[in-house]
């Protein structure tokens, strides 16, 4: 591609448009006439798409997309349910060079005004749900496509099936990726079309050795970039299929989805994993697991114990790791064989990893620092945040805020985030520690640590769920901390233990620990403590 045919100058970059690589690659290669999608909807039934009929409906999406005025670096956000309609508007925005981006359906009204605000979108496809609580002032919004409207569902239909694939490049920017905004306000991570491939060749194909024969599904929904790689474009990449659903994952419901579409990869989070474990060893009837060959866990570090649990029941092999908006998808991972329990694993092939002090320089081998990662999924800079991109985005590193240590094996060991670590008696303090070692405990399904303050001195309280047929009680609160102290040292011993239902949890169940900070300022406060 260059400038004009005689000229020196040529615009970087290769051709790459990624609905032609992850989809339209598929008809290319005779696998049109198979499965690609299945919906199992828990009141219209189970719906099977094959690659074909995907392209059909994404190329249909493009034409009414492109009939509203959008194209070429556009961006257009999907805030749909889990469905053949988020596929499809996926795909066909990217086919006629849409940036795309994805919202949690259940979002408020007040994040969708900060949203439409800071990406200045021009597109919105979603439900007649949802438009309503589109804000009134929206200036960069050219069009809204309510999927669930009659006369939209109409033009759908009449528009052709075939569509040309836009003249995009690896270097385009394809899709932003939304952080959480666990530490402030989200912020998107602007990613390039070649990211996406590259992390796919090295992750999922070197480490989850995923084929054709491959039936994902998932309990994160795909708003969340792990699902959206893990079970879309993983899958498709290879000519797999994908299990779709737009209800609530519950440990019943997930068993249901694995055996009924004989799934092949479960990909999971630690709380999950743990209601899933405790299903299984008070079931009756255990479910048929057969067909899965392992499951993946991120969000959040893997304890050791529940690791240990889960392959004492349905023990299937669980591959914990690390990934972020930033680097797109997993870059540390367990692999095959080779699980050490506790730990995120190894590097994966093409990435690289220092571990660093607070000037950057590399800390020995054992100790714990900061992570900086490098590789080829990187995110070029976040959109309108010039100094955290500065900050974080460091030349070829992404510095983040994660703490580990590194050992001798080249297994990696998280230790918590460095703005979660609490200052108790001087030293310092992960709540992931507490959280690790409270879940040991026999009666301990699942526990958050947090600080609260007394009389200016800051101390760490926990949040129990306890297991099974486990009652609440001051001996059982009291035997809990006996058991941090002498397991770890008294000083992380928890002052107060509260038994809890549930444990505050974001969109992308990672655990909120901003709310879990006020909910142990509030518990303090009751219990009578005075800062």
């Amino acid at each position: 591609m260059s400038a004009h045919p005689h000229s020196r100058y040529r615009v970087p970059g290769r051709p790459l448009n990624l609905t032609d690589r992850f989809l339209l690659e598929n008809l290319r290669a005779g696998r049109g006439g198979k499965v690609a999608l299945i919906v199992d909807h828990p009141e219209r039934g189970v719906a099977h798409y094959t690659y074909q009929e995907v392209a059909e409906l994404a190329a249909q999406y493009g034409h009414e997309l492109r009939a509203r005025g959008l194209g070429l670096e556009d961006r257009v956000f999907i805030v749909l349910e889990d469905g053949v309609e988020w596929v499809a508007a996926f795909f066909g925005a990217m086919q006629i060079g849409c940036t795309v981006m994805f919202l949690n359906p259940k979002v408020s009204a007040e994040e969708l005004a900060f949203y439409m605000d800071d990406s200045r979108c021009r597109g919105v496809v979603t439900t007649r749900e949802v438009t309503a609580q589109l804000p009134l002032h929206r200036p960069h919004l050219r069009t809204v496509l309510a999927v669930d409207d009659e006369a939209a569902q109409a033009a759908l239909s009449a528009r052709p099936t075939v569509l040309d694939v836009a003249h995009t490049l690896e270097e385009d920017f394809a899709i932003w990726l939304y952080s959480s905004g666990s530490t402030g306000a989200p912020k998107a991570a602007v990613h390039r079309s070649y990211d996406f491939v590259y992390n796919t060749e090295r992750y999922a194909q070197h480490v989850l050795q995923m084929t054709e024969t491959d039936v994902t599904v998932s309990v994160p929904k795909l708003f969340f970039g792990y699902a959206t790689g893990s079970n879309l474009l993983f899958p498709f990449f290879f000519g797999g299929t994908a299990v779709l659903f737009p209800d609530r994952p519950t440990p019943g419901r997930m068993y249901e989805l694995v055996e009924r579409h004989r799934a092949t990869i479960l990909v999971n989070v630690p709380t999950l994993i743990a209601q899933m474990a405790e299903r299984w060893e008070g079931s009756d009837r255990r479910p048929d697991i057969e067909s899965l060959r392992l499951l993946t866990s991120a969000g959040e570090a893997l304890p050791e114990e529940l690791y240990n649990r889960w392959m004492a029941g349905p023990g299937v092999e669980i591959l914990d790791g690390i990934g972020s908006a930033e680097m797109f998808h997993v870059f540390i991972s367990g692999t095959l064989g080779q699980v050490r329990p506790g730990s995120l694993g190894t590097l994966v092939d093409g990435y690289e990893v220092r571990i660093a002090d607070g000037d950057g320089n590399e800390v020995p081998e054992g100790e714990v620092g900061t992570l900086w990662v490098g590789g080829g999924s990187a995110a070029a800079f976040y959109w309108n945040r010039h100094e955290k991109s500065r900050d974080t985005l460091r030349g070829r590193w992404v510095v983040t805020s994660d703490l580990f240590r590194r050992d001798a094996d080249g297994y990696y060991w998280y230790q918590g985030r460095s703005d979660d670590v609490l200052k108790v008696a001087g030293r310092w303090v992960t709540p992931n520690e507490i959280e690790a070692c409270l879940c040991q405990h026999p009666a301990v399904a699942e526990a958050g640590a947090a600080a609260y303050v007394d009389a200016g001195l800051t101390k760490p309280m926990a949040f129990v769920i306890l297991r099974g047929d486990a009652e609440p009680s001051e001996a059982l609160a009291k035997e809990l901390s006996t058991h941090v102290a002498d397991t770890l040292a008294p000083y992380k011993a928890p002052r107060f233990v509260e038994f809890v239902d549930t444990l505050p949890r974001g969109d992308r169940d990672k655990l909120d620990r901003k709310s879990l900070a006020a909910r142990a300022k509030d518990a303090a406060s009751q219990r009578g403590v005075k800062e």
